[in-house]
């Protein structure tokens, strides 16, 4: 098996993320790198569609205009769990099936994910590892490709392993920290980004994140002045977390300045009231409305009513 450090250019792939911030951060980033392609997307939804809406907002991704056309699908819940529990030679036909009519749409490639936990209720996961190791017949030739990830929690170690064993590549996105309650990632230079929720057992490591990344920047000459904190997937944060990030920012040398983006207004209530208005070193940027990221979009007013 070839373990990437990414989502990878191949037919069929697997995924076993730690915890649900990673889940839906990888799923997020497949998806709307298949929208912004112009490939037909599909999520086969097994109940938690909202949370992968809910990371494609936060990442705000143009993906209702997608959905208005039809370019971006979500499968029903109960169509998917119907699938689960049939057949693996009725699943290999029904994605046999989408490729086949996404391509006649005049798509030039297809994108599949989903959530397959349910199909593990069928008959313990026997069904599931019979598709996946079946499934490239259909993507191999076929100008599609699937990424399927497995819930650690929900997946018992020995079926992981089976269906580990039928994938040739292993998709992995590594994170500064994941104690499956926070996730933080770098994604860019002097950037870190927050998923989940802060809690006395992981401020703490929050601030020598900040710690670092702050000594990283006065070390480099090429560093921006701004370390920015990303805090569009932070669900909860507490007075203590509060009050830990604005203290950390009025620790900042005049030289360079803590910026906060993408806050949701719960969040943004809460530094404010712990003192983040007085913190000389301390910016915070509004969260970007999504209608202007889809703004030059024609079809973005019709698919934000239709949602």
């Amino acid at each position: 098996m070839t373990v990437l450090a990414d989502v990878p250019p191949v037919a069929h792939a697997c995924a076993v993320p730690v915890g649900d911030e990673q889940l839906w951060e990888m799923t997020a980033a497949y998806l709307a790198e298949g929208i912004a392609a112009g490939e037909r997307v599909l999520y086969f939804d097994d109940g938690r569609a909202g949370s992968l809406l809910q990371r494609l907002d936060d990442d705000r991704v143009a993906y209702r205009a997608a959905m208005h056309t039809g370019q971006f699908s979500i499968v029903p819940q109960d169509v998917t769990r119907a699938l689960l529990t049939s057949s693996a030679g009725e699943l290999i036909a029904a994605v046999d099936g989408v490729v086949t009519e996404s391509l006649e749409q005049g798509y030039d490639s297809v994108r599949l994910m989903g959530d397959g936990s349910h199909g593990l209720e069928h008959d313990g996961g026997v069904m599931m590892v019979e598709y996946e190791s079946r499934l490239d017949e259909v993507l191999g030739p076929r100008p599609g490709r699937m990424l399927c990830a497995y819930d650690r929690g929900r997946y018992p170690e020995d079926v992981l392993q089976k269906l580990r064993e039928v994938h040739r590549h292993e998709v992995v996105v590594p994170a500064i920290y994941d104690d499956s309650l926070l996730r933080i990632t770098g994604p860019a230079p002097s950037t870190v980004r927050v998923a989940g929720e802060i809690d006395h057992s992981n401020r703490p490591r929050l601030r020598r994140v900040l710690d670092s990344a702050l000594d990283e920047a006065l070390r480099s000459h090429s560093s921006s002045s701004d370390i920015t904190l990303d805090l569009s997937s932070l669900r909860f944060l507490d007075v203590a977390g509060a009050v830990s990030l604005v203290h950390a920012a009025e620790e900042f040398p005049s030289t360079h300045t803590l910026v906060l983006t993408g806050a949701r207004p719960g969040v943004l209530r809460l530094l404010d009231r712990c003192g983040a208005p007085f913190a000389r070193q301390l910016r915070i940027e509004p969260r970007t409305p999504i209608e202007t990221v889809v703004a030059d979009d024609p079809d973005a007013d019709d698919a934000a009513a239709a949602s």
